[in-house]
């Protein structure tokens, strides 16, 4: 089998997912197309160049629906010859696309793919899908379906999280965000968002809220406690789910949530032969990937165990690791890996993450991958670990190496 190298990794500026938020007026496909060219540009490869654009995305109605990958590749200028595939694992898609990418290159299935995903969250409401696991009955019911806000107050309370231990967590995401944008560690990967007429629109993380204190958190109310005490009264059915467990303790909020935004990313991916075809060198090796399934109730504490089934996979242990991406869908999500894992809270998400800078969700697994090897390189480090939790209980996870 081959190795499945990164040559590229490029993202947009996550804009603010409302109407007020400068990609408002950009569509899916445009900021895909705009992405793809980009990376096209950047390496200067061909049209024809890669075997296929895999593209992940949640919500795949409306604009991002009826395969958004292949109309991506029509709107840009890479060749018509390549196709396009459009993939769905919630959260992870963008990180999923990069992982299938990487093992058909490995098995032998052509030489060069671009992968990742978008996400227009202010155009395409999260959850407009009308997805069966929230709305059909029989299921919900059978599986104890509650929303991720309440799974992640149901980690916190199942591993004893304060909001005070939360809050913290997000006031370091919101420094250590500030301080990557400051010191242009992003620079490497950003690609501006550009208007018809070749001007900027985007150019810069603009969920971001670096002045945030202490003080401002403690101001804001549990977001998920109305919906899990009242109507329609989600707490009970996590304790249906955990007898053991007499209330909920509704910790999590806007301050310590990660941010609805808009954004794409992408990942170049080739064997050796690709990149000696195009004249490009390695900057990583897909050392391994993994996903799993997990309890659906609690949901969010897949990167638990999707990282130790890739360690295990690896012959790795968690101190083979030098630096780690966690997706901060919500506060207690990274708490609790931490906890697991008893890894030093400077080697994870080292510049911040979605509380801070927003989780557009088909785009986030690819971004935070590419947050990872530029951080490496400014580090002069080695191996990488990236992970997610996953909507209706999953985890995935990539491990990189340098070369």
């Amino acid at each position: 089998m081959t190795d499945a190298f990164i040559y590229d990794a490029a993202r947009t500026p996550r804009g603010k997912g409302r109407p007020d938020g400068s990609l408002h007026e950009v569509t899916s496909l445009a900021l895909s197309a705009r992405l793809l060219n980009a990376v096209k540009e950047r390496n200067n490869l061909d049209g024809h160049a890669v075997e296929d654009v895999i593209w992940g995305n949640v919500t795949q109605v409306k604009e991002q629906g009826g395969c958004l990958a292949r109309s991506a590749v029509l709107a840009s200028d890479l060749d018509e010859r390549i196709p396009g595939l459009s993939i769905n694992r919630f959260c992870a898609s963008g990180m999923e696309a990069v992982n299938l990418a990487a093992n058909q290159v490995k098995a032998g299935a052509g030489h060069g793919y671009i992968a990742g995903g978008v996400e227009m969250m202010g155009r395409v409401a999260m959850g407009s899908d009308g997805a069966a696991i929230a709305v059909d009955p029989g299921l919900a019911m059978r599986s104890y379906f509650v929303p991720q806000g309440i799974s992640a107050d149901i980690i916190a309370t199942e591993y004893g999280f304060s909001r005070d231990e939360a809050d913290a967590l997000a006031l370091e995401s919101q420094r250590r965000a500030a301080n990557a944008w400051e010191e242009g560690r992003f620079s490497k990967s950003i690609v501006p968002v550009l208007d018809q007429n070749g001007l900027t629109i985007l150019d810069r993380d603009e969920y971001m809220r670096p002045g945030t204190t202490a003080e401002d958190l403690a101001k804001l109310k549990p977001a998920f406690k109305e919906m899990g005490e009242a109507m329609p009264g989600f707490d009970k059915v996590a304790m249906l789910k955990y007898p053991h467990l007499d209330r909920i303790d509704h910790i999590h909020h806007a301050g310590n949530s990660s941010g609805i935004v808009d954004g794409a990313a992408a990942v170049l991916i080739g064997n050796e032969e690709f990149g000696r075809a195009h004249g490009l060198k390695p900057r990583a090796r897909i050392r391994a990937t993994a996903k799993i399934g997990t309890d659906p109730t609690i949901m969010l504490t897949g990167p638990v165990p999707v990282t130790e089934k890739i360690l295990q996979d690896s012959g790795m242990s968690i101190g083979d690791i030098d630096l780690i991406e966690v997706n901060e869908a919500f506060a207690a999500v990274v708490l609790r890996f931490m906890q697991a894992f008893q890894v030093d809270p400077a080697k994870v998400n080292v510049n911040g993450g979605a509380i801070a800078m927003g989780h557009p969700l088909g785009a986030t697994g690819a971004i935070i991958i590419g947050t990872l090897l530029d951080e490496l390189e400014r580090q002069d480090k080695t191996v990488g670990l990236a992970t997610l939790c996953i909507a209706s209980g999953m985890g995935a996870a990539t491990i990189i190496e340098r070369v």
